[in-house]
């Protein structure tokens, strides 16, 4: 669903931290959502980049997200940084979860800088249905960390360490206690998912806006198209996206790196070589959905819902 929404403040958090609200247009309610979803802001030229909702579900009537200023990133929030202002008009497509709150006896949250936004909500639900959490929130320095006022009303149940005062976070003795009771939900950079992933707590769930490193070989395959039967060959150097867009396939499509899931797609046949940043681990097993934008095939053909 894309929206026109009306930005209606925007205020600096912490250095290189803006928070954005958004409402529509003419006042009216918007589209509901839950803990750890996100939405797309689309920029000027096209430029698709994730967002996730930092406020609360209960209200209706505004969208929040928090954008982190990258130096090295591809423009995008710089523009947000540089040239969006209140009173502008912006097109948001979503929302969408692929990180939402499961049920568990109790939480172990851990975010790396900009990486608290899509546990700040989480937070609260965890609080109103009585569940047992803790936060622990890292980043470089305590001006850089956003939302550390809001979070004070929590009390001890949030550490929170900036690494010029206290070093990296001690992942290790925090997840030495994660049993299987206890949901891992963890944003960040990637050294700190990648980091928390090869410690492997039994229910763990990440959320990653940058795709991961993918150094697999690639292979040439074919998809067939279930609806007309159809069948494309895939080269090493495309991806089932471009193909099918070349063919007049009409493929909805955002990120086109793996980050957004909205090029999910529904395997009929064959066996998809997971590249994305979405699925979980269970879900890469069940193999029932792929995104065609990144992942490609360990099979010679793939069937697909297309």
């Amino acid at each position: 669903m894309t929206l026109e929404l009306l930005v209606t403040d925007k205020e600096k958090l912490a250095d290189g931290v803006v928070r954005l609200t958004l409402r529509a247009t003419g006042g009216g309610p918007l589209p509901p959502w839950e803990p750890g979803a996100h939405i797309d802001l689309v920029l000027p030229g096209d430029v698709v980049r994730q967002y996730s909702l930092c406020g609360s579900p209960e209200d209706t009537s505004a969208y929040q997200v928090a954008v982190l200023r990258e130096p090295d990133g591809r423009g995008g929030s710089a523009y947000v940084h540089d040239e969006l202002v209140a009173g502008q008009r912006v097109r948001v497509d979503g929302p969408r979860n692929h990180f939402a709150l499961a049920d568990a006896k109790r939480y172990l949250f851990i975010a790396g800088g900009i990486g608290i936004t899509p546990i700040l909500p989480m937070l609260d639900r965890a609080t109103a249905t009585g569940r047992e959490w803790r936060l622990v929130y890292g980043g470089r320095t305590r001006a850089s960390m956003a939302f550390t006022a809001d979070l004070a009303r929590h009390g001890d149940r949030v550490t929170v360490q900036p690494q010029d005062e206290h070093g990296l976070l001690d992942l290790p003795a925090l997840l030495a206690a994660a049993d299987e009771d206890t949901a891992v939900y963890c944003c960040g950079p990637e050294p700190l998912l990648a980091a928390v992933e090869a410690l492997g707590p039994p229910d763990l769930h990440v959320e990653r806006f940058t795709p991961k490193p993918d150094n697999g070989a690639r292979t040439a395959f074919e998809v067939e198209l279930a609806a007309s039967g159809r069948v494309l060959p895939v080269p090493a150097d495309r991806s089932i996206l471009e193909v099918a867009e070349e063919a007049g396939i009409t493929v909805l499509s955002s990120c086109r790196e793996g980050t957004c899931g909205t090029c999910e797609t529904g395997v009929l046949g064959g066996l998809p070589d997971h590249r994305d940043s979405v699925l979980t681990e269970e879900e890469r097993q069940e193999s029932e959905v792929m995104m065609v934008c990144v992942s490609r095939s360990r099979s010679p053909r793939l069937v697909l819902d297309l």
